[in-house]
């Protein structure tokens, strides 16, 4: 059964203009679902969409420019509220989910049929890919299709992670940037030294997955007094360029995750890994420019470079699983620095590209 509301939602109308209006919901379709939003992280990409840097996935199948207008937030815990006619949706856990679940939506849905999919390749190339809060716009009914809004449609293919009931919803709407780390699960072994360049929510989600993973040391750099402190309570160290190569005996670090979300750090993050060591680049997702390489450097240093250009599915259950446990002994409540209202979203997505934030969280 559904029933035909209006929802309000903040509406990215076009770069740098955001209106917070009432949208008609006729509830879901068949198949579909709709998700109460409890709560909505501004991610980097959302940041890059305000600013109107709007290519995404380039060089991919699904290569696309962001369509103004649209509703963002891809980064979403909530209560499942209504399924429409024949709509079932499992968890992580293989439980069929019912209205009343708290969930954690995938950012993504792949057809499952293209090449692409039928080879198991990484989502993203998905030739119709749909992504809430990015490819989804108001130019598709109901338009509901991001978190900064009370209420989000939710495709028949989407997967669905219960949240557990310890988790709070400060600390579970960090799921989706947890899960982008997966390239620390590739190229961390146990004991690595490990740099961070960048302490924004996605670097400090790399701080914690390199701790959680036995990282030997970690160092960090970031502009930000702020993001600095963060990363030091989840036990990194803050370090310049030149102190970094000094702690390891000018060797570099087995390990280099360039999470500053800027062209112009990856030359720096190839001259601080160690001969045989590995550079993670999740940070550019968005095409913001290009910016001087030497070639040599990779194959002289016989450097291994692994773009990471999105979460994988499995990392969204180990994120939440290692939220639970380790709830009590790690600071994850302090990453959400701010949660605002829906009223005030542009405030909060200018407000979370300052010093004075780090992650920012909008309460629908």
């Amino acid at each position: 059964m559904t029933t035909s509301l209006r929802a309000r939602a903040a509406v990215v109308k076009a770069p740098h203009r955001i209106e917070v209006v009432d949208l008609d919901d006729p509830g879901p379709a068949p198949g579909h679902a709709v998700l109460a939003v409890r709560l909505s992280g501004i991610c980097g990409t959302d940041k890059h969409t305000f600013r109107g840097e709007s290519l995404q996935y380039a060089g991919t199948p699904h290569e696309h420019d962001v369509d103004y207008p649209l509703i963002c937030g891809h980064e979403n815990v909530g209560v499942l509220a209504e399924l429409g006619d024949g709509a079932r949706f499992l968890d992580q856990h293989g439980t069929v989910l019912e209205p009343g679940a708290r969930v954690v939506p995938a950012a993504n849905v792949t057809c499952g049929t293209c090449w692409w999919c039928r080879r198991g390749e990484p989502y993203f190339m998905c030739e119709r890919l749909s992504d809430y809060g990015n490819s989804l716009t108001l130019s598709r009914a109901p338009g509901l299709w991001g978190g900064w809004a009370e209420r989000m449609h939710l495709l028949p293919r989407s997967t669905l992670f219960r949240v557990p009931d310890a988790v709070p919803d400060e600390v579970a709407v960090l799921t989706e940037p947890m899960a982008v780390t997966h390239g620390l699960d590739e190229a961390l072994h146990g004991g690595d030294t490990v740099v961070v360049l960048g302490c924004g929510p996605l670097g400090i989600c790399h701080v914690v997955k390199a701790a959680l993973l036995g990282a030997g040391r970690i160092f960090v750099t970031d502009l930000y007094e702020s993001r600095r402190s963060l990363a030091a309570a989840f036990g990194a160290t803050v370090l310049s360029e030149a102190e970094l190569l000094d702690a390891t005996d000018g060797r570099g670090a087995d390990v280099v995750a360039d999470c500053s979300g800027v062209a112009d750090t990856f030359p720096q993050a190839l001259a601080l890994a160690r001969v045989g060591g590995t550079v993670v680049e999740p940070g550019a997702f968005v095409d913001v420019g290009t910016t001087a390489v030497n070639p040599n450097v990779i194959v002289t240093k016989s450097l291994r470079v692994l773009g990471v250009g999105g979460e994988i599915l499995p990392a969204y259950a180990q994120a939440l699983e290692l939220m639970d446990t380790t709830l009590d002994t790690l600071p994850w409540r302090q990453i959400v620095s701010h949660v605002l209202p829906l009223e005030r979203a542009q405030e909060a997505v200018e407000l979370s590209q300052t010093a004075a934030a780090t992650k920012v969280c909008l309460r629908p």
